[in-house]
């Protein structure tokens, strides 16, 4: 299928993905500004959904590696996880055409409310290193694999589900759980991203234009965190889990 688009459309899809990557940076759900650009674009739901992957990936790899290189986040001491969030991914991409996932559109609306208001009632919430609630190794083998899973069949808060578990079972500073969390996102959108580069959905004019984008919020974004810290991300984690409630209840009860 061929797509053409304008200068103005191309600048259009330029700037959400900038606004995305700063959003996905800091708190995560940057695909509410993306997808319904591409959707609204015109693209088809299977293709707005491979570009929208391809770009927020080149986003989660910008914001991984500035945080490496500032020194947030100990890359040697998160590979395996990491390489477990692919695992993870890697399988819930295959099991996506083979379970019915239905039952997601009423568990995840709850689990985002509840992560939304723990971060909103909880003002202290990451905002100094606590003693962890779980061993590492377990953690590494079970909760990330099992969120990478997730992405793999459905995606939407798996940001905010890492730096959570991060913070509230590992004990960690809400900038290096952020920071880590991008990097386990990462490593789960990879899985996605080959299945989406195999199928050939992708739009790679949208898509390549969306990555510089990408690369450019996510990198201001990730400075941000550094530099703010909890003050920025626990109001950003609260509003992008509301909003993605509201946008299910949109799509579930009023479309």
């Amino acid at each position: 299928m061929d797509f053409s688009f304008s200068w103005d459309m191309l600048l259009l899809f330029f700037a959400a993905a900038t606004l995305a990557g700063f959003i996905d940076s800091i708190a995560g759900g940057g695909g509410l500004i993306g997808i319904p650009v591409l959707l609204l674009s015109g693209l088809p739901p299977v293709n707005a959904l491979a570009t929208n992957k391809i770009q927020g990936m080149a986003g989660s790899f910008t914001a991984s590696m500035t945080m490496i290189r500032k020194g947030v986040v100990n890359f040697k001491k998160i590979w395996f996880a990491a390489l477990m969030s692919f695992i993870g991914a890697t399988l819930g991409t295959i099991c996506v055409h083979f379970i019915n996932v239905k039952v997601l559109d009423i568990i995840i609306p709850i689990v985002l409310i509840l992560i939304g208001l723990y971060f909103l009632l909880v003002p202290s919430v990451g905002e100094i290193e606590k003693k962890p609630r779980m061993d590492e190794k377990l953690f590494n083998v079970t909760v990330v694999p099992s969120i990478g899973f997730y992405d793999g069949i459905f995606g939407p808060g798996t940001g905010s589900f890492f730096s959570l578990s991060n913070i509230a079972l590992r004990g960690q500073q809400i900038v290096t759980a952020t920071g880590n969390a991008k990097v386990f996102n990462f490593a789960s959108n990879i899985a996605a991203v080959v299945v989406f580069l195999v199928s050939g959905k992708i739009v790679w004019l949208v898509g390549g234009v969306m990555i510089v984008g990408q690369i450019l919020g996510a990198y201001i974004g990730s400075l941000m965190v550094i530099k703010n810290g909890a003050k920025l991300v626990r109001p950003l984690v609260v509003l992008m889990c509301f909003l993605m409630v509201a946008k299910y209840i949109y799509e579930k009860f009023v479309i």
